[in-house]
């Protein structure tokens, strides 16, 4: 009987839907007709009506149909009916059941609804219940949309609190609108504009792929700026005493000319290798030309280069600027050295 009731309301709004068709301004305003799968969340316990008395009832895997008819933006009205397969809990059996009721749904936006309900479950024996809920609507055609829902259930002559999901498809009636002609604009022909150089680069518009170039930049014929290759370097030599690794005053202002560099060009790093003569044990003379470079990197974080930057290298005996056995040659030797380059691109100016 509830099945031919809401046949018989599907069939009343599609007529009257050809009277509004002309006043519907949004495109999918009217009537809907959908199908969904349905999984409720009972768990409802010592059912009333039902025989033992304390037969519990959990989850149900059900389907369903509904109408709707969307008035305008922001509302729609939809009549709802759900076939229930109610599990009963602790037994393989179980109890079929039927909800059917109404929805105010209000649309956030043509994606997006709320939804406002009553419903009547008709399990054992007939309950009301209030129903809250947040839907998704998304047409992959025209005329038809995939939806969703999540409703909250809450009974209003029985103590139920349950949770209900619903995921189905919905045909949408009515053409898709026709789009509006446009008539052409009548052509006018606009009188030829003269050449215009906007950037004064001696390249007009028309011709120029790169506007607005700094005036003192020589251009290309593209109106680009021309470029070049300029190198920069600078090198370091810090030398030491016989077995000594503090870093003497005088060569300050040398590490600070490193630093100012580094500063000037913020992308580079610097390698301090350390050295030492040949004079005694190997193993400890690179330690020692370690702690020498160590000692110029402190110098060169103390000037404010970040210590990321900067990287040491003991050497040892392993690299003699002489490899003379005189007291000149080891002196040459004890030493930290550092070489940094760099290549910019620089814009060509004007003459």
């Amino acid at each position: 009987m509830k099945i031919k009731s809401l046949s018989a309301a599907i069939v009343l709004a599609m007529a009257s839907q050809a009277a509004v068709a002309e006043e519907q301004k949004n495109p999918h305003e009217g009537i809907h007709i959908g199908v969904f799968a349905d999984y409720f969340w009972a768990d409802w316990d010592n059912i009333q009506g039902a025989t033992p008395a304390n037969v519990a009832l959990g989850e149900s895997f059900g389907s369903g149909i509904e109408v709707g008819y969307r008035f305008n933006e922001y509302w729609t009205a939809r009549l709802e009916f759900a076939a229930l397969e109610l599990d009963k809990e602790n037994s393989e059996n179980h109890k079929t059941g039927e909800r059917y009721g109404a929805d105010v749904l209000y649309h956030f936006n043509d994606t997006f609804y709320g939804v406002l309900g009553a419903k009547k479950f008709d399990v054992y024996d007939d309950f009301n219940a209030a129903n809250l809920g947040f839907g998704f609507r998304s047409h992959f055609r025209y005329n038809w949309a995939f939806f969703g829902e999540a409703n909250y259930y809450e009974g209003l002559n029985q103590n139920h609190s349950d949770f209900g999901l619903k995921l189905g498809v919905s045909y949408h009636f009515g053409d898709k609108p026709e789009p509006k002609k446009v008539e052409p604009a009548p052509v006018v022909v606009a009188p030829k504009p003269e050449p215009k150089d906007t950037d004064k680069d001696g390249v007009l518009d028309a011709n120029d792929k790169c506007a607005n170039t700094p005036m003192e930049d020589a251009v290309d014929a593209s109106g680009c700026t021309r470029y070049m290759e300029k190198g920069d370097k600078v090198s370091l030599l810090v030398r030491f005493p016989h077995d000594n690794s503090d870093v003497n005053q005088r060569y300050l202002d040398d590490i600070q000319k490193v630093a100012d560099f580094m500063n000037k060009y913020p992308q580079t790093n610097v390698l301090l290798e350390g050295h030492a003569s040949a004079v005694g044990d190997a193993g400890y003379n690179k330690k020692l030309s370690k702690k020498r470079a160590d000692g110029v990197a402190k110098q060169l974080i103390d000037d404010g280069i970040s210590a990321s930057r900067v990287e040491t290298v003991g050497m040892g005996e392993e690299r003699l600027l002489n490899p003379a056995n005189t007291k000149e040659a080891h002196a040459e030797n004890r030493r930290v050295e550092a070489h940094i380059s760099v290549t910019e691109r620089v814009s060509i100016k004007r003459n």
